[in-house]
């Protein structure tokens, strides 16, 4: 049985509580749309000084001492992310070689978790210390949900419970990326690798960037007070 049928209350047919869904979907696909128009653009817009994603990001890691932190190029479009437990900054290929404001802009923010965990900054923390239990428990959530629809019983609850450790990381993780971003356009600035009008687009790019770890906030947050419905009608 499909988490939007089911039978409790309203007969069988369409879970009505699916409407709680429909602004989060519009959400996602809006911020989709957002980040991709957003950061096609500004590839085409090269940097004024001309450095690349690596050379912004190595100017960076170096002027905060962080001379340890390695920069790899990985595969991918936009699979940029800084590794915590390597000490390693990951540029996808676009981002490493390319010296257009999409490409600074983002290897300064990946630059900004480096410096977080050098801080030890706490949110970061945090979220990293969620990833096994998120690890498992997105696993095993759907599969107890699943079983709680069909069989009944305490299944759908532990279901919910297991839920909401993810719906928690999403949640930690907007004041990562919010924080990360507010260092890379400081960086960038301080050390002169923008001018006010590149910074004016660097926050164009982050901010269309932020708006999609809100929309998966949202979504899961959504998600978890429609499952938390269901359970308590089911219970009625």
């Amino acid at each position: 049985m499909y988490p939007g049928m089911y039978y409790g209350g309203y007969g069988y047919g369409i879970d009505p509580t699916m409407i709680l869904i429909i602004p989060a979907i519009l959400l996602t696909i809006y911020a989709q749309f957002k980040v991709s128009s957003t950061t096609n653009r500004y590839f085409r817009v090269r940097s004024g000084r001309g450095y690349t994603g690596e050379q912004t990001a190595r100017e960076i890691l170096d002027r905060n001492g962080l001379y340890n932190v390695r920069i790899e190029m990985v595969r991918g479009r936009l699979s940029d992310h800084y590794d915590p437990r390597s000490n390693v900054v990951r540029l996808s290929e676009d981002v490493y070689s390319g010296n257009s404001i999409t490409s600074i802009s983002v290897a300064a923010h990946e630059c900004g978790h480096a410096i977080q965990h050098a801080h030890g900054y706490v949110p970061l923390n945090i979220r990293s210390s969620l990833v096994p239990v998120v690890n498992f428990a997105s696993n095993m959530s759907w599969i107890f949900i699943m079983l709680g629809f069909l069989m009944g019983g305490s299944f759908l609850k532990m279901g919910i419970l297991l839920f909401s450790a993810s719906v928690l990381f999403q949640i930690v993780t907007l004041p990562v990326e919010f924080n990360a971003s507010s260092r890379a356009l400081a960086q960038m600035t301080s050390l002169g690798i923008v001018d006010d009008r590149e910074v004016r687009d660097s926050r164009r790019v982050l901010q269309a960037a932020a708006l999609t770890y809100v929309a998966a906030a949202v979504t899961a947050i959504l998600q978890l007070l429609r499952l938390v419905m269901i359970a308590q009608n089911r219970d009625d």
